[in-house]
């Protein structure tokens, strides 16, 4: 990935730079869409479907394709950084932009809680590996004789992860495109090995996927997961984020768009496919966050030099796998934000580059904010907010389409989509549909996600009232600058 300061620079002092090629803004959607998710929300999915987890991964597949046509059609019209708010602040007015980049920015930055918060068992499972510690569900609390208090160990490591790459971007954001590059390879390999043995191991030999729906549930069952573990394929987004440094991106970013997607969806079938028949979807279910490695650990052989268990290798790959994506998202939530300050839609300071480091400070810091709050949720409350945002953007981006279809059609669109308007339209009815179930499911089994999510919104709302309302103040009673002599 290209360097945050490079990106953000490319309307401040200094040019961008479009070094990115195909291959670079590939590995980016596959490397945010390959990461943390699918070591995280395996298990989370199998908890609620069953071993029908494998469905719900390629329908949220099918889903994902549709938005992934309107995002590639409009990332070719209009080749700016910024994600989906980007699009959306093209199109629409002030307020539904504004509401856009809001939750964009939100969607992340719970991304961010989400995937620390799969990094520390993890971490813990990998510590276990070597006898370093107990197993991740038996390791204590850690005391705060201050408060004389304890907070558990996840949630200190969590916090610990997302207080050092806030810091690190903070001061200094050097990934490299062809860093991200070959840290993606590096875990579709590890994944790849992951599934070779697990294929040919005897306990996916004896695999048992029936009854397929959990208690003899509807195939409509699985509607809640979808709508949980659709963050995982909110990738695509992220190639959109940096558009000014791909090369040749009318072109290059609908084809990365394009393949990273159906990679994924194959990588994703083939894990969540071993991962049940080898472990068990009950056994996934028990595992939560940890659910790849201990199924890793089942049947990976021990007794190899240096690493001692093969094991040791997928759950290093599940902890190098979120840390990355984590700092994937602290880079986009700062980048969302500071395109806002930037489009004077949040305080200026956010749309600005330190002095010194050159990074987004502010944008980076308020992000990183939220995201240190946000481990203190849990896992599943964190994901289901992130989700729920993801979608409700992507719904915003389908009818950008569909608006800047109406509004310009002679508009230059070095790619369009197939078969317009069924696409977008699919999109929204389908994201919609995700939206109210996961909804329904929130309001049944997790009322904090959605009474947080309703009042950041409110916030949102609330804080642009405001904001506009002190701009047009000091635009009112500033004199008029062709009036003053020079």
């Amino acid at each position: 990935m290209g360097t945050a300061e490079d990106a953000v620079s490319g309307h401040g002092e200094r040019a961008p730079e479009a070094n990115l090629g195909l291959l670079d803004a590939t590995m980016i959607g596959m490397g945010a869409m390959i990461g943390a998710g699918i070591f995280v929300l395996t298990g989370l999915a199998a908890e609620i479907a069953g071993p029908a987890a494998i469905l719900v991964f390629l329908l949220n597949g099918v889903v994902t394709a549709f938005t992934g046509l309107s995002y590639a059609e409009l990332a070719a019209s209009i080749p700016k950084s910024g994600g989906g708010y980007a699009f959306v602040r093209e199109v629409f007015d002030d307020l539904p932009s504004f509401v856009m980049g809001w939750m964009l920015w939100f969607a992340y930055m719970i991304a961010g809680g989400l995937y620390a918060l799969g990094f520390a068992p993890n971490f813990l499972e990998l510590l276990h590996v070597y006898d370093v510690t107990p197993a991740p569900n038996q390791v204590g609390a850690i005391a705060l004789p201050v408060i004389d208090a304890g907070v558990p160990a996840a949630v200190a490591l969590a916090f610990v992860a997302v207080l050092f790459l806030v810091t690190l971007n903070a001061l200094s954001t050097a990934a490299s495109g062809s860093v991200e590059t070959i840290f993606t390879l590096v875990k579709v390999g590890i994944l790849v090995i992951f599934v070779a043995f697990g294929a040919t191991s005897p306990m996916f030999a004896t695999a048992e996927f029936q009854p397929l729906f959990p208690g003899g549930a509807s195939p409509l069952s699985i509607l809640p997961a979808m709508g949980l573990t659709f963050i995982a394929f909110e990738g695509y987004d992220l190639i959109t984020t940096v558009t000014e440094e791909v090369e040749n991106p009318r072109e290059n970013i609908p084809k990365a768009i394009f393949v990273s997607l159906g990679v994924t969806v194959l990588v994703y079938l083939a894990v969540v496919g071993v991962a049940v028949g080898t472990l068990g979807a009950e056994g996934l279910a028990e595992a939560g966050e940890a659910g790849i490695a201990q199924a890793a650990t089942q049947f990976m052989p021990t007794g190899l030099p240096i690493i001692q268990n093969g094991g040791a290798i997928i759950v290093f790959g599940a902890v190098f796998s979120t840390l990355t994506a984590l700092n994937a998202v602290v880079i986009a939530s700062s980048r969302v934000a500071f395109s806002m300050g930037r489009e004077d839609q949040l305080l200026p300071s956010f749309g600005q580059l330190h002095h010194r480091y050159g990074t987004p400070f502010v944008a980076i810091l308020a992000s990183g904010v939220v995201m240190l709050g946000s481990v203190a949720l849990p896992t599943q409350s964190a994901g289901n907010m992130s989700s729920l945002f993801f979608l409700l953007s992507f719904i915003v981006v389908n009818g950008s389409v569909i608006k800047l279809r109406r509004e310009r059609p002679d508009m230059n669109r070095p790619y369009e989509m197939p078969y317009y308007p069924i696409p977008p339209i699919l999109g929204i009815v389908l994201n919609l549909i995700l939206t109210g179930v996961l909804v329904t499911y929130l309001l049944r089994t997790d009322v904090l996600a959605l009474v947080l999510s309703v009042g950041w919104i409110l916030l949102g709302v609330v804080a642009y009232g405001i904001y506009t309302r002190l701009g047009s103040s000091e635009e009112t009673d500033e004199p008029d600058d062709a009036t003053i002599p020079q």
